[in-house]
Order: structure tokens, then C-alpha cells, then sequence
């Protein structure tokens, strides 16, 4: 996808336990420059900035200039679609869970 595609998958984005683990860091501060998320990683900065612009591609990161650095900071509204989904999942479960309790409890009267 090309740097300026807004439109990248937000399961995508967080499937790389790396830019779940920015997500984290961005959760946990106002903003951040890249030079001081960078620490946090094994790899460079190079690296680090192009996690944090497929974060930027699902909407999950806004960006900013101040001076000659570019701060980043955390939009989790498009989190929202993944909590919708598990959500989803979890009533499935447990209606599925409840009817399996039903069918064992008929067997044993």
C-alpha cells in the first residue's frame, strides 16, 4: 500500500505485536517523538517510522510537526471495529456455551 493509503485494515495494523506494543506506549502518553519511542524496540528508527505509518494508514495514529520533529499520538476510535467484532465472538460463545450446559444437564435427568 502507498504511504498516502488511509485506508489500511485496523485488523492488519495490529496484527505486528511491534506496533501493537506502539500502540501501547502512544495509549500510555499525550504524544511522542519518534527518537523517543524508538528506545522501547530492537531495530532502528527507519524501522520504528514505518510501523508507526501503517498505525498512521488505519487511522490509528495522527501525526504532527513541531519544529524539525514530527510527534505521534494515539486515535483508538478505529479500535472500536476490532471491539465490535470480538464482542461479537463473545456472544456466539457464550450463547453457544450455554446451549452445550443445556444439552448436558437434559442428558443427565
Amino acid at each position: 500500500m502507498s504511504e498516502n493509503n488511509e485506508n489500511r485494515d485496523v485488523f492488519d495494523a495490529v496484527a505486528d505485536p511491534t506496533r501493537r506494543q506502539l500502540i501501547r506506549l502512544l495509549s500510555e502518553a499525550e504524544e511522542l517523538p519518534l527518537h523517543e519511542l524508538t528506545p522501547h524496540f530492537q531495530m532502528g528508527r527507519t524501522a520504528v517510522s514505518k510501523h508507526l505509518t501503517i498505525l498512521k494508514e488505519a487511522g490509528l495514529v495522527v501525526d504532527r510537526k513541531v519544529g524539525r520533529e514530527t510527534r505521534f499520538r494515539l486515535n483508538a476510535s478505529p479500535l472500536q471495529e476490532i471491539q465490535d467484532w470480538v464482542a461479537y465472538y463473545t456472544q456466539f460463545w457464550s450463547t453457544n456455551m450455554l446451549r452445550l450446559k443445556q444439552l448436558l444437564e437434559e442428558e443427565e435427568e
